[in-house]
């Protein structure tokens, strides 16, 4: 019998001290997550003020919403060197402090250009948060909850987006509308950008508490520290083991650090345009459409409490994460992302078979009966199908899938992506709803449906392996077919 096989069956479990370490740690590290949900939310209740005041046109409106996710995208393709070069928590302090400040500036914001520098700020925070926390989770995790612990960070973004659209609600009842003043002589909507201080510094605090990532901590030759770390997340039995396999492969990426994405197709590997892939369809469904604009959507289709009807459909997004998380290490990750992709095109289907019948021109139309009530239906479902597969799933499948010498870079480039894709949606959604509602949700579905044929064609199943078995179904010759 090896050590290995000394292990006691349930070391690995949610429940076990191990598990509930690994937990602590990956919930600390995936509050960047939260940061993320919440900045991505908090301009919907602000989003009508902001026109209004500033006296812009749809289209300056998109990039005015928009624009963070260009920070984002910039920022994720520097979080990998960064994180490589400073350690995985400086990175996330770095983050905390750049979203801490864009904060205080969106609220005090004296123009529309102003407004826009600092949630580009912002975004540059957002996108740092968004790699290290994923790469984080994944290099602490044992691989029996990797699963699980990667969707934390879905979770996390969930739990920001309802907090935003909450404390949205929360602070326009309070004054009676976002335009009313609230305290200290600042508008409603402007409080709506200024409380992302509060999360912020809490990511700060808790990137001092949290231990650097044993990885990190090998390359830079503190092996003890390395061990001390991973003697509270596994058993000791496979304690050496696990330290000699993370030597090993930190000393193949140190042979082949001058590895490069660039491949022959189109210029790059090709795992890194499956991870580009799966990140670009994430975003074209069109989900962050309800998160950003569904209180101004509602309200055009003459929904009353449009913004309690975004809190509650946050709500929903919160707690079918909990079933991605739970279901990922059991039933794997291929199933749930085809299971997500059909529920995502009908519902989206169906939204757009909903406006075919709405009543006036452009932004201004309502829905008759009994189409609003299917409308609202559809987009509730469509965030349940989203928020139990393809939403926490794309970030467990990116933070295992490149090979170790280039998962830092990869990871920043699929990220990346994932955040341009998100600006392109969120800056063309005005103009392309105040055109056509049913052709603007009939693009989401198709998306989704191509979705469906993507995963069912090119990736394979990694559930229960360990990352460096499971980045070789997506390297070897005609594995991505394989189950």
């Amino acid at each position: 019998m090896t050590a290995s096989d000394a292990i006691p069956a349930d070391s690995f479990s949610m429940k076990s001290p191990y598990g509930r370490r690994a937990i602590g740690l990956s919930v600390a590290a995936a509050v960047g997550g939260f940061l993320f949900g919440f900045d991505s939310s908090v301009v919907n209740g602000a989003v009508e003020s902001i026109q209004s005041d500033f006296s812009l046109n749809d289209v300056v409106v998109g990039l005015v919403v928009a624009i963070a996710l260009l920070g984002c995208a910039a920022g994720a393709m520097i979080a990998g060197n960064l994180a490589d070069r400073w350690g995985r928590l400086r990175v996330m302090l770095l983050g905390a402090i750049m979203f801490f400040v864009s904060s205080l500036g969106a609220g005090l914001a004296f123009s529309v250009w102003d407004l826009a520098l600092w949630r580009v700020v912002g975004g540059l925070g957002i996108g740092i948060a968004s790699v290290v926390a994923p790469a984080y989770i994944a290099e602490i995790a044992p691989k029996q909850i990797r699963g699980s612990l990667a969707s934390l960070q879905q979770l996390a973004i969930t739990i920001g987006i309802f907090a935003a659209l909450l404390s949205d609600f929360v602070l326009e009842g309070a004054a009676g509308g976002p335009d009313n003043v609230l305290w200290l002589g600042l508008e409603a909507w402007r409080w709506m950008f200024i409380v992302g201080v509060v999360p912020a510094a809490v990511y700060g605090i808790l990137s001092f508490t949290v231990p650097e990532s044993p990885r990190f901590l090998i390359t830079q030759g503190r092996t003890d520290e390395a061990r001390a770390i991973f003697s509270r997340l596994v058993p000791a039995v496979d304690l050496e083991k696990t330290m000699n396999e993370l030597v090993g492969a930190i000393e193949t990426d140190q042979r082949n650090a001058s590895a490069s994405l660039r491949g022959p197709v189109l210029g790059l590997q090709p795992i890194v345009w499956i991870g580009i892939i799966l990140s670009v369809f994430q975003q074209f469904v069109g989900i962050n459409v309800i998160f950003y604009y569904s209180t101004s959507l509602w309200n055009s289709v003459g929904m009353t409490n449009s913004a309690l009807i975004s809190v509650v459909t946050s709500i929903t997004n919160v707690l079918v994460t909990f079933v991605a998380i739970f279901l990922v290490d059991r039933l794997g990750r291929k199933p749930i992302l085809l299971t997500g992709s059909a529920a995502m095109a009908a519902s989206l289907g169906l939204m757009a078979i909903s406006f075919l019948f709405a009543e006036g021109s452009g932004s201004d139309v309502t829905l008759p009966d009994p189409w609003g009530a299917i409308a609202l239906v559809a987009a509730n479902l469509f965030v349940i199908g989203f928020g139990a597969s393809w939403g926490p799933l794309v970030w467990v499948l990116l933070g295992e899938i490149f090979p170790s010498r280039i998962r830092a870079k990869a990871l920043g480039v699929a990220a990346g992506a994932q955040w341009i894709a998100n600006f392109l949606i969120t800056m063309t959604f005005p103009a392309m709803s105040g055109w056509s509602l049913p052709l603007t949700y009939g693009m989401y579905a198709a998306f989704a449906a191509l979705s469906f044929v993507f995963v069912l064609w090119r990736i394979p199943e990694t559930k229960g392996m360990a990352l460096e078995q499971a980045e070789t179904l997506f390297t070897r010759k005609g594995a991505a077919s394989r189950d």
